[in-house]
């Protein structure tokens, strides 16, 4: 029996699922692993737990290949601790990539296209046929994820705020109030502006609900998150077809709760693209994530045989 693990570490949610004959046998959920967003001790205990859920579905004490997807890889120490506790589950061989690499593959399995990443964070990452990649955004939650929900709850903030000011309608700064919990206007500041700073991401399905109800400055917000995506799609597009010759069009996937749950940004995200590109393949169906770290971890097992 060979066995092997997937692992979709987002900014809000972690994933686990053990395959074995190219089944699933197990799955595991706990929360996110990113260390910036929850801290070292949080993300290793949520990683344990998903895992301990899977491995006890599957029935099985290690697993041949794991891969695992996780945002800010690449930052100093991740893939050690992620592969220390991998160890500890009897894991022969591993990987750590970046969640967006795991996102692509769930796309187009190694092969070339544009993957539009907007959930907690946003990032646009689009493959060529050779394997070398281009980008647009994903640079970070304080200095770029436009279209994200972290950029849909700051911003909304700011934006009310400027509502505030100018006395103009706008009912956000109530609604988060109730939210977080601050009945002043210096409690909310405080509280917003502090060091942590609170999940601005969580607010983005309360921003969604105050522009489906018409309030003009979150229906501002979504417009713009749906045309920064839009941009950054077409500015990846524009890379692929300058800088490795490609002629024709190559297709589109994307991923995320601000895509696949938030009508105002999808619809026009939809729109953006045809209009822009009409020949241009956009995927329907969101990608999941999860599959991409399964299908690399099957292509590790088959590697080591």
């Amino acid at each position: 029996m060979s066995a092997i693990l997937g692992v979709d570490g987002g900014g809000t949610n972690t994933r686990a699922a053990i395959v074995v004959d190219g089944k699933i046998v197990g799955v595991g959920h706990s929360g996110s692993i990113k260390r910036l967003r929850v801290g070292a001790e949080a993300a290793e205990a949520n990683l344990r737990a998903a895992l301990k859920q899977a491995y006890a579905q599957a029935g099985v004490k290690g697993v041949q290949a794991a891969s695992c997807g996780v945002a800010s890889a690449s930052m100093p120490g991740i893939t050690e601790w992620i592969t220390a506790v991998f160890d500890d589950f009897g894991v022969e061989k591993s990987e750590v990539v970046g969640d967006e690499v795991i996102a692509l593959d769930a796309a187009f399995q190694g092969g070339p296209g544009i993957l539009q990443i907007a959930g907690t964070g946003s990032n646009t990452i689009g493959r060529a046929a050779d394997g070398s990649r281009e980008s647009a955004g994903g640079w970070s939650s304080r200095l770029g994820d436009e279209g994200s929900g972290y950029w849909i709850g700051v911003n909304s903030i700011r934006r009310a705020l400027h509502a505030y000011d100018r006395e103009q309608p706008c009912r956000i700064i109530q609604k988060v109030s109730e939210i977080w919990g601050t009945p002043t206007m210096d409690d909310f500041i405080n509280l917003g502006d502090g060091t942590p700073g609170p999940d601005f991401a969580a607010l983005a399905p309360a921003i969604n609900d105050l522009a489906e109800a018409g309030d003009p400055v979150a229906l501002g917000v979504l417009k713009q998150a749906a045309a920064d995506l839009v941009a950054f799609v077409l500015l990846v597009r524009s890379k692929l077809r300058r800088k490795h010759n490609i002629a024709g069009e190559v297709p589109v996937a994307w991923t995320g709760s601000v895509i696949g749950k938030t009508r105002l940004v999808r619809e026009p995200f939809f729109a953006g693209l045809h209009e822009a590109a009409p020949e241009m393949p956009v995927g329907t169906e969101e990608t999941v994530s999860l599959d991409g770290a399964i299908w690399r971890a099957r292509r590790m097992m088959r590697e080591v045989s």
